[in-house]
């Protein structure tokens, strides 16, 4: 998630440093496609090196990179995207300042599938309608409720209304950076905690614990914590396995973990600094790294570049109705969309 390019701990959300000043004023009018997006200076900048970086690709003979379909604008800092099949929309959280800052002012927008544009940028504000949100980074969808991590508490919403349900505060079991959320085959919410916190100016330390909360009902416990996480950012139910997939930004392998086991153990190398983490069928893993730029599809021991030249790649999603890959840039303040091959 953040920083001028991750810094060394990342999270589903590890800021580089000088994004935040970066991330100053809001846009508006988000627009729909790429022509649309490259209207902007810094939109044409990024289109010219996003089409280098394809280019370079195919002349490395990268055939199975995933073709661009869409380039969604008007964000601010998008960590996270979340597609819900039953209402067919993509949620996406904005961080909307400093990553680790209790400032009331983070929002999850609301975009429409059919053409790709920002149906209701603020559906869910911090400070209104009683809603508690600071810097939203990773979420999951159970039902009709919307969970969300906001650095030491995990938000509850309901999807259809935006209207806040619950908050489970972790604080006092000692959350340093909560970054992603997933919901196990029993029900219960699994979130991942970086450890790392961002000061005033940028600067990152990591004060607090690698680990993963569960939390069922409304009761938080640690499920598992160690150097094993390797500061644990994105995480993912694998129902095939039985198992999470966890994508650690400071080791360089994935990782896969049961419930109830002490430790983690490692999946498969690849570039490190990991943000999101999605799995597809037959056995496929796609993950986002901020060291290298891209989204690298897994399969058994094969890894492949499907998406490169996307700068701070941060929680990724995975439409299934249109089978879509999903890419939030953190330090762009857009979503980019690759049809998955």
């Amino acid at each position: 998630m953040h920083m001028t390019r991750r810094a060394a701990r990342g999270a589903g959300v590890v800021l580089p440093l000088l994004v935040l000043a970066a991330c100053g004023g809001e846009k508006k009018g988000a627009t729909a496609d790429s022509t649309a997006a490259a209207t902007t200076p810094s939109a044409a900048t990024d289109s010219a090196r996003d089409t280098t970086a394809a280019a370079g690709a195919a002349a490395a003979g990268a055939g199975a990179a995933y073709a661009h379909a869409a380039t969604i604008t008007g964000f601010k800092t998008p960590e996270s995207v979340k597609y819900d099949a039953d209402l067919d929309i993509y949620f996406v959280s904005n961080i909307n300042g400093n990553p680790s800052q209790k400032d009331g002012n983070g929002f999850i927008s609301r975009v429409r599938t059919d053409n790709n544009t920002v149906e209701e940028l603020r559906f869910i504000e911090g400070g209104k309608n009683g809603v508690v949100l600071n810097a939203p980074k990773g979420m999951a969808i159970a039902g009709d409720t919307l969970i969300v991590a906001d650095i030491d508490a995990v938000r509850m919403f309901n999807k259809r209304t935006g209207m806040p349900i619950a908050s489970v505060d972790l604080s006092a079991k000692k959350a340093t950076f909560l970054n992603d959320v997933a919901v196990g085959s029993d029900g219960s919410v699994y979130v991942t905690d970086t450890g790392i916190r961002f000061g005033p100016k940028g600067e990152m330390s990591h004060p607090g614990t690698d680990q993963i909360f569960k939390i069922a009902g409304r009761t938080a416990t640690v499920a598992v914590s160690g150097a094993t996480l390797a500061g644990p950012n994105g995480i993912t139910w694998d129902s095939a396995n039985g198992r999470f997939v966890v994508a650690p930004f400071s080791g360089k392998a994935l990782l896969t973990w049961k419930a109830g086991d002490a430790s983690a153990a490692e999946m498969v190398t690849g570039a490190g600094q990991f943000d999101g983490v999605e799995v597809l069928s037959g056995g496929r893993v796609l993950a986002s790294s901020w060291a290298d730029s891209s989204v690298t599809l897994f399969q058994g021991n094969n890894a492949t570049k499907v998406a490169t030249g996307v700068p701070s790649p941060a929680d990724i999603g995975v439409d299934t109705k249109r089978n879509r890959l999903l890419v939030p840039i953190f330090t762009g303040d857009k979503v980019e969309v690759f049809d998955i091959r």
